[in-house]
């Protein structure tokens, strides 16, 4: 199979192009390169340096001969969605509608799509939460991931392109790189290891879906030779609270320090948890690393005592 992988060069594209060829697959990364992970992409790879936004990024998908997309590019911060909606809209929902023109004019057979799941629902008491739940989100970002949610519904409805949405619970792993305001578990990690206490945003009693990188990715590969066109929700179905996942890496980390605490952003989900029935049934996946494991691997990845593969 032939893909095209945008946000290619990203904390999970890095790892979902592994894995892809590893299959075999043929692919092409399109990336702007400004949120490339520390993994690096293997140097035999196609790359085309372009916002996927724009026309290089569509006729790159057409040369290529693309039969599937997977669109991982994205602005992936709720805090900067407040400060930069405009921007984060071009990204995520201008960024999404041309992929999605892109494939279709490539005659692609598959789009799978990285959506969000604790950003979508937003504040709801229904815990693990299905897809069949309302969407409410609280950020800009959260809005923009379900408007783009909607073009996928219209284009599979109208134009014959069978595309499904990943609705991604808190992903963590090796290679997210925590120097942005996001990725609570990368920053933590580098932050221990520069000898700094952890930064907890709010007062640590917030929960999320927290699911490692290779999880996801199986995810995403899954759903490649999956027909479904349903949103999917790809979570544990297990809430932790931010506390307890400082509190654990502190411990793996032989750390003992009082974390700095700062204000909670505005449009932060105050519960996550994700209901996974409908990837189990329609995807045939399942979480294969418990937080614990993900947690140690990841430290471990960080501090360079090992190289740790993300998909085992």
């Amino acid at each position: 199979m032939r893909v095209a992988v945008t946000g290619g060069a990203g904390f999970i594209g890095v790892h979902t192009v592994e894995a892809l060829l590893d299959g075999g697959a043929d692919v092409v990364v399109i990336d702007d390169l400004r949120h490339a992970s520390s993994r690096r992409l293997p140097d035999h790879i196609e790359l085309v340096e372009a916002d996927v936004a724009g026309a290089e990024a569509r006729e790159a998908v057409k040369r290529f001969g693309a039969e599937a997309v997977v669109h991982l590019a994205a602005q992936g911060g709720v805090n900067r969605s407040w400060r930069e909606p405009v921007e984060d809209a071009r990204a995520n929902v201008l960024g999404t509608l041309s992929m999605l023109l892109a494939a279709v004019d490539a005659g692609c057979r598959r789009f799978v799509f990285a959506s969000s799941g604790g950003a979508l629902y937003g504040s709801t008491d229904r815990l693990p939460t299905p897809e069949t739940e309302a969407a409410a989100p609280l950020s800009p970002y959260g809005t923009a991931k379900l408007v783009a949610e909607t073009y996928l519904e219209m284009f599979t409805r109208t134009r014959g392109l069978s595309a499904c949405a990943l609705r991604y619970g808190n992903v963590y792993g090796p290679g997210q790189d925590g120097t942005g305001e996001a990725g609570l578990i990368a920053i933590s990690c580098r932050r221990l290891l520069a000898g700094s206490a952890p930064l907890i945003r709010g007062d640590g009693l917030q929960t999320r879906d927290f699911v490692f990188v290779g999880d996801v990715v199986r995810a995403n590969l899954l759903a490649l030779d999956s027909s479904a066109t349903e949103p999917v929700n790809i979570g544990t179905g297990v809430q932790t609270p931010v506390n307890a996942v400082v509190a654990e890496l502190m411990a793996t980390a032989a750390v003992q320090a009082r974390p700095e605490r700062v204000p909670a952003p505005a449009g932060e989900v105050r519960r996550c948890c994700l209901d996974n029935a409908r990837a189990r049934a329609l995807l045939g996946w399942s979480p294969n690393h418990a937080l614990s494991d993900g947690l140690s691997r990841t430290y471990r990845a960080f501090a360079g005592a090992a190289s740790v593969p993300a998909v085992s």
